[in-house]
């Protein structure tokens, strides 16, 4: 499935929308209660959870994962008592197929209303019966204009590049980039092309130093590696960060994936009411805008861009908000179930011979 265009850029309102004026309403009933939230490291405001704290008068823990499959296996290991996670696409459809979410109750969930349909009913949960999309991006090539002598433009460019390289822990992101260079189908589930693309990464991983959990902006920023494969919201907080020209991140000419991360209650979940209203309030306007003003991903709330409350410079990135012409070249992943043992013997044989 190819990414539909959002919005058009140059429709913003010169004034906020009166929902992001008023500002969100806690309702009634919260108060002395505990949400426990896990999600992924730098990924969330900085005031965002104190705030919601402040307006419910509750108490939150929140906790990190460096992987969403760190995620995966902890629920699967049966649910400690987190009330939401934010597990992407691929990792959802494997989450519904084992029974580890709760239904959502929309009803309770009223500014669903300013999501943009583009993100709504997806193929991995139609209907959102178990999920609300939380952000969206890409995965691309974050690197260093200085050390690597240019610019790069290509998933072919990285592979042949002789200084150190960090890939991305994402067993079907880099496997799928593999297939697609090999000239299969993304989403392959054929043992013989999943082992191609096994091959093709172990023949052109010799440079790589280091197999990065969602941190390869710091490995970039130390100069551990010159390249790195990491989303694209990383890379871009180092940029802004920096503020040089010494850092880029690029979507690869041949195409990549594209993904969006949800919202969800786990089964098990101590409080499913609680984190129903923490849905809704991420859904706010203003509390989604400054989510991803932070983060620098791309917004899937409509309200926040129409008011004007993303940061101009961020919507006018192609990096974040990829042109129609670049949009073609965007793909999903798509978790078979059947297929997961196979991806995940592929990638344990690939980083038996790289990764430093």
């Amino acid at each position: 499935m190819h990414l539909k265009r959002a919005v058009a850029l140059g429709l913003f309102a010169v004034c906020a929308s009166a929902a992001a004026q008023e500002g969100w309403t806690c309702p009634e009933g919260f108060a002395g209660q505990r949400l426990n939230v896990y999600n992924w490291t730098t990924y969330i405001a900085e005031d965002t959870i104190a705030n919601f704290e402040a307006l419910c008068d509750v108490s939150v823990t929140y906790d990190t994962y460096p992987t969403e499959d760190d995620m995966l296996a902890r629920i699967r290991q049966g649910n400690p008592g987190y009330d939401i996670v934010v597990p992407s696409g691929t990792i959802m459809v494997l989450m519904i197929n084992e029974g580890l979410l709760e239904p959502l109750n929309l009803e309770n969930i009223p500014n669903v209303a300013n999501l943009d349909d583009t993100f709504l009913d997806l193929p991995f949960d139609p209907g959102n019966q178990y999920s609300l999309p939380y952000q969206w991006g890409t995965v691309g090539i974050g690197y260093n204009r200085t050390r690597v002598g240019g610019e790069i433009t290509s998933w072919r460019e990285m592979f042949a590049y002789e200084g150190p390289v960090s890939w991305l822990e994402d067993v079907r992101g880099i496997m799928g980039v593999a297939l697609l260079l090999a000239g299969f189908d993304p989403n392959s589930t054929d043992p013989d092309e999943i082992a191609a693309a096994r091959d093709f990464l172990i023949d052109n991983g010799s440079n790589v130093v280091y197999i990065n959990q969602d941190d390869g902006q710091e490995v970039l920023l130390r100069g551990e590696a010159d390249i790195v494969m990491e989303y694209s919201g990383d890379i871009f907080q180092i940029i802004e960060e920096c503020d040089c020209d010494d850092f880029a991140y690029v979507i690869p000419e041949e195409g990549t994936y594209f993904w969006v991360d949800n919202v969800a209650i786990p089964v098990g979940a101590q409080n499913r009411a609680l984190a129903e209203v923490f849905i809704d309030y991420l859904l706010d306007p203003q509390v989604g805008a400054d989510i991803s003003n932070f983060t620098a991903y791309g917004s899937p709330n409509r309200a926040a861009i129409e008011a004007g409350l993303i940061d101009e410079a961020l919507l006018n990135n192609p990096g974040i908000y990829p042109s129609e012409e670049v949009e073609e070249r965007l793909f999903t992943i798509i978790n078979d179930p059947e297929a997961e043992g196979l991806y995940n013997d592929a990638w344990d044989e690939v980083k038996i011979f790289v990764g430093g």
